[in-house]
């Protein structure tokens, strides 16, 4: 599995509003310019995750974008689900059954996949605000949450 560009910018984003929770809705212009995204294409995948109902949108002066649910209830695949990332080992392979090794092989992609795919929806995006808020701490950077 490759996270392409669009994956990272998604994760980046939405761990960037629960970072900001609390606060309020959050503008296009805020993300992008603290997370270095375009912010064009950070409003195009945030769209995405909206109707996936990942996010909300909030109109006007003050609105902006915040998350829908808890960072407990948002899964690093749910957010990839819902920008079109795809995580499939072999698309459009068909074991050969006649050899053994192909059918190992394709076997082996695809349980690895089911544990990927167990691994991805089992971090949720409040596991990596934590770790965000730790690696925070460890440098020294003022934080503002308690374990």
């Amino acid at each position: 599995m490759k996270l392409t560009t669009r994956g990272h910018y998604s994760v980046k984003a939405l761990l960037d509003l629960s970072l900001q929770r609390g606060i309020g809705p959050t503008s296009v212009n805020a993300i992008a310019q603290r997370q270095n995204i375009p912010a064009p294409y950070l409003e195009k995948l945030l769209i995405e995750m909206r109707r996936s109902g990942l996010v909300e949108s909030v109109r006007g002066a003050q609105g902006g974008y915040q998350l829908a649910k808890s960072p407990a209830q948002i899964s690093l695949g749910q957010i990839l689900e819902a920008v079109g990332e795809t995580i499939e080992p072999l698309p459009r392979h068909q074991a050969d059954i006649e050899q053994a090794e192909d059918w190992v092989t394709f076997t082996l992609w695809n349980r690895l996949h089911q544990k990927l795919k167990e691994a991805l929806y089992g971090i949720s995006l409040e596991d990596l605000y934590y770790d965000t808020r730790s690696c925070q701490a460890a440098q020294g950077e003022e934080t503002t949450f308690v374990v």
